[in-house]
């Protein structure tokens, strides 16, 4: 099928690094029709909001290219050094996260990087395949790091009843930009480090997209979330695993760790899946050489 987004995207790309045209042309599954469908909407939807900021698609593929090259020079250190290149949250909060012009090009490159990797669109069908299961008897919803709103837009869209949302995230840069792309009054943005965070609510859905690798210790929000969820809570978790970027700091090696960490912080989980950032099928999931992401659903473990 075709989509006049994704064909002039690839253009530009194609013009500014042929090599990385190429491999979008070879994993970008073209002949999906739920892809096609999901890309074109979500890409209009952004180019909406880049308009009503005076900006338009150029501005986000440069940040995506910026994107792009920051990865490949972090791919290529910790291949080198088998660890990613930051280890403390100070770091890359001097680095990135104090930085608005980096954070800009950095959150927007991240935002188009959604529905141009084709494991993020794995990651992402997996959630609007399975998310109708856990809607039952959810009257609070918590997300964590809400970072450009994706998800948070589709929960709104998936779920038709009553409930409170809350966002929480540390970066002011990051609830802008949710503000900005995420359409509705639904939500209530509070800007706090999550471990800090007190609410009287017990949250019965949490949602959590690609934050533990961004703190030191992720055992202690895994707790911290359980703390925060009802005694009937669900969550929804995904984190990229043997994935250097230039704001991840803490390194899982595998889905199995992850699992471990989960269940020692007081969740099981109910059903996952792991999507590697190459088009192989079947892959070792502890592979070091290939980035992963592992995502989860799971439940609260009853005391």
């Amino acid at each position: 099928m075709s989509s006049a987004y994704l064909t002039k995207i690839l253009d530009y790309i194609g013009d500014e690094n042929p090599m990385h045209y190429k491999k979008l042309k070879k994993t970008i599954p073209f002949d999906d029709a739920e892809y096609i469908e999901r890309a074109d909407s979500f890409f209009k939807t952004y180019e909406d909001v880049l308009k009503s900021q005076g900006r338009d698609m150029s501005f986000a593929l440069e940040s995506y290219m910026k994107f792009c090259s920051d990865m490949m020079v972090e791919q290529i250190k910790f291949h080198e050094t088998g660890v990613y290149s930051s280890t403390s949250f100070d770091e890359v909060n001097k680095r990135v996260y104090d930085n608005p012009e980096i954070m800009e090009y950095h959150m927007n490159g991240l935002m188009v990087s959604q529905y141009l990797w084709e494991h993020h669109f794995r990651i992402l069908r997996f959630f609007f395949a399975n998310i109708g299961k856990y809607s039952a008897n959810i009257k609070n919803i918590l997300e964590v790091g809400g970072g450009h709103g994706l998800f948070t837009n589709e929960v709104i869209a998936a779920f038709d009843f009553d409930y409170d949302y809350t966002m929480v995230d540390i970066s002011e840069t990051s609830i802008q930009m949710s503000k900005t792309f995420v359409k509705s009054d639904k939500v209530k943005y509070i800007k706090e480090d999550i471990y800090n965070f007190e609410s009287d609510t017990k949250y019965d859905f949490i949602i959590m997209g690609e934050v533990l690798e961004h703190v030191e210790d992720p055992l202690g929000l895994m707790k911290k979330l359980c703390d925060l969820g009802s005694d009937n809570a669900i969550a929804y978790i995904t984190v990229p695993y043997n994935s250097p970027s230039i704001d991840h700091i803490y390194l899982f090696r595998s889905a199995k760790e992850l699992k471990q960490l989960y269940n020692d912080a007081g969740w099981e989980v109910v059903e996952d899946m792991i999507a590697t950032s190459e088009s192989k099928k079947t892959l070792a999931e502890d592979d070091p050489n290939v980035p992963a992401m592992y995502a989860a659903f799971m439940k609260k473990k009853k005391a």
